[in-house]
């Protein structure tokens, strides 16, 4: 039943919202089950912590569960009603504390890997998560959604209330954005 790579709302996700509209706990837990690695992994790009990438996709899904009463069925999937909880959940976090640099390295990886291979993506990736948190709100959201969630123009704008050419118009300006930032951090 998990949806894979299609960020668009299965008929078995549509059930279980549904349901979970209705009250039912169970339903809700699947559809948890389902979405917690991918709003794990939103916010994770945007905080750079795992500790606090962990309390924040469990604040999602506290206030998703508050409101799933008052979920709409739009253009856009369940997962997008998501991830607009979460983007609202990391500005609230990022305005009750003082923006933090990270330097402590976040890659995983078996015994086997390269130190030095490993140093390097690390970099890159932490380089990566602090060049799009310097973005405007809208530019990383988009970014995330298109690049890291695989979400379509379509998709964007209706989570976003906006027109595919906003969007498009949105994530040039952040690519371009991300493109100056990354080329001020390596000079």
């Amino acid at each position: 039943m998990q949806e894979s790579g299609n960020p668009g709302t299965s008929p078995d996700t549509e059930e279980l919202v549904a349901r979970a509209m209705d009250g039912d706990g169970d339903a809700f837990g699947r559809l948890y089950d389902i979405y917690v690695e991918r709003v794990y992994r939103h916010i994770y790009y945007r905080v750079s912590d795992t500790d606090d990438a962990e309390d924040l996709t469990q604040q999602v899904f506290i206030k998703a569960w508050q409101a799933i009463s008052r979920y709409k069925k739009t253009a856009s999937p369940f997962l997008a009603w998501l991830l607009k909880i979460s983007h609202n959940i990391v500005i609230d976090f990022y305005r009750a504390r003082k923006p933090e640099i990270h330097t402590e390295a976040d890659v995983s990886a078996g015994e086997e890997a390269d130190p030095a291979h490993l140093a390097e993506m690390s970099l890159s990736q932490q380089e990566i998560r602090q060049a799009i948190r310097q973005l405007h709100g809208d530019q990383q959201q988009v970014l995330l959604m298109r690049y890291i969630e695989d979400f379509s123009y379509a998709e964007i704008a209706a989570a976003l209330g906006k027109s595919e050419g906003a969007v498009r118009v949105i994530l040039h300006r952040g690519l371009a954005g991300l493109r100056k930032i990354m080329g001020k951090a390596r000079q």
